[in-house]
């Protein structure tokens, strides 16, 4: 009997050069965005601590913006339902790419950071499920710790001093993306006030022009930006909640090239979008979101009450543990080789580091418990504390193999024959090795020439047997 043949499908295998090139751009400009986030997180803890508390409530309830057209906002109000569909936007394009040209785009190279990411929202809603249902507390809130911010992630591996190999960077971000798409079907379904049918078809009707200028390749940011407004404030006014409107624009642009195009429409304005979102939007939110009273008797009720406490342990245990527990499942089941280059912990560390939900855990949050502001304020807490937890556990897991990462990374960035081409993708180039070959006999001869200046004898002259 043959012996049966081994399978090449890898998890966590090396990426493409073209999807390794996006994901470091991509990165790139999140991490800085998320130092900006953790910074805006901090500043507005302690402006909410201090003396100057009032001046902050007083910021952000200042109402400002169109009365007539439903638009009287106050400034937490605008961040939120504002400034995140920009957020929002850049979520939609990025899903789009990855369904059209990225990880997503193959159903079984997907299926595997699909089914953990499925895992990692439904576990943690059925921790905070189960906490409540034994502690009588409300299951309003069992969205909030389903969410992974990926900003707020890197940030902190860019605090730890930790940088991941690509292919568990793009495990997070596939992760991410996919828990954005499900967070936007659950503040649709869940957090849709009495409808609005006028505003909402209105709200279409602009989507479906946006669509047919898009088709018709009509160009001009006058021509987009004017509009993308006009469909956001008939969202709003619908009842829907508005950074609906960003994500089904982010959809709609074009993400695959198409013959003479270095870049796709959709990558083109989603490198413009992005940084504007990262360094701007989010960190805005979260100075507006993130201001909550944390004192000894905020923290003790948080891990007491049962709402808080199940959002706690929601982001801390159950991300973790049902990101691990869907990929090894996953892979057992679909037969997929972990990549020899990591092991399981591995897995388990970028699990924990997931559990950091900030930015759309505090949104659900706000939503979830609009009509009571005490308790929004306190599960704010509980996720600001259950994120720290999280981020803190997950620094020391990746502590603890960063000399592998640092190994890892550096034979991915290795470009000896400086050609701009990682030497990793070149093994099998014939040209490569030709270049190497020049490069080391260059290097020989230089070193020749050095051993006779140091007066070490010619060849074949008083050599010793």
């Amino acid at each position: 009997m043959a012996a049966p043949a081994p399978t090449d499908r890898k998890f966590l295998a090396r990426l493409s050069l073209p999807e390794r090139r996006y994901l470091t751009d991509a990165l790139r400009t999140e991490t800085v965005g998320g130092v900006l986030l953790l910074l805006a997180a901090v500043i507005a803890l302690v402006w909410a601590n201090t003396p100057l508390s009032d001046s902050y409530e007083t910021v952000s309830d200042f109402h400002i913006g169109p009365a007539a057209l439903g638009l009287d906002l106050s400034i937490q109000h605008w961040a939120a339902d504002g400034l995140l569909a920009i957020f929002f936007f850049v979520a939609g394009i990025e899903l789009k790419r990855e369904l059209v040209a990225g990880e997503l785009r193959d159903p079984k190279a997907a299926a595997l950071p699909v089914i953990a990411a499925l895992c990692g929202m439904a576990a943690p809603a059925l921790v905070y499920a189960l906490v409540n249902a034994v502690g009588n507390g409300s299951m309003d809130g069992w969205a909030v710790p389903t969410a992974t911010d990926i900003a707020f992630a890197l940030a902190v591996l860019a605090v730890i001093g930790t940088s991941l190999p690509s292919a568990l960077r793009a495990f997070l971000l596939t992760l991410a993306v996919v828990d954005d798409l499900f967070a936007i079907l659950i503040i649709a379904i869940f957090f849709t006030s009495d409808l609005n049918f006028a505003a909402l078809g209105g709200a279409f009707a602009g989507l479906l022009l946006f669509w047919l200028l898009l088709r018709k390749e009509v160009r001009g940011w006058y021509v987009y930006v004017p509009l993308a407004l006009v469909i956001w404030g008939l969202m709003y006014n619908s009842g829907v909640h508005a950074t609906i409107a960003g994500v089904a624009m982010g959809l709609m642009l074009r993400c695959t090239t198409r013959e003479g195009e270095k870049h796709s429409p959709g990558e083109h304005i989603e490198h413009i979008v992005r940084p504007i979102s990262a360094g701007l939007a989010v960190p805005l939110f979260a100075l507006f979101s993130a201001g909550v009273s944390i004192s000894g008797g905020a923290i003790h009720d948080v891990f007491t009450q049962p709402v808080t406490l199940g959002v706690v342990l929601g982001l801390v245990v159950g991300k973790a543990v049902g990101i691990f527990g869907g990929t090894w499942l996953a892979a057992r089941f679909t037969k997929a080789e972990l990549n020899p280059d990591l092991a399981w912990p591995d897995v388990f560390a970028v699990a924990t580091l997931a559990g950091i939900g900030f930015t759309v855990s505090l949104l659900i949050g706000e939503l979830a418990f609009a009509d009571d502001p005490v308790l929004t304020d306190e599960v704010k807490a509980a996720v600001l504390i259950g994120s720290l937890i999280a981020a803190v556990l997950a620094s020391v897991l990746l502590k603890l193999r960063v000399r592998k990462y640092q190994a890892l990374v550096s034979d991915e960035e290795r470009d000896d024959d400086h050609d701009g081409i990682p030497d990793i993708y070149e093994q099998d180039n014939p040209d490569y090795h030709l270049r190497m070959a020049e490069i080391y006999e260059k290097k020989a001869a230089e070193h020749r020439e050095r051993a006779q200046l140091a007066g070490a004898p010619r060849d074949g002259a008083d050599r010793p047997a």
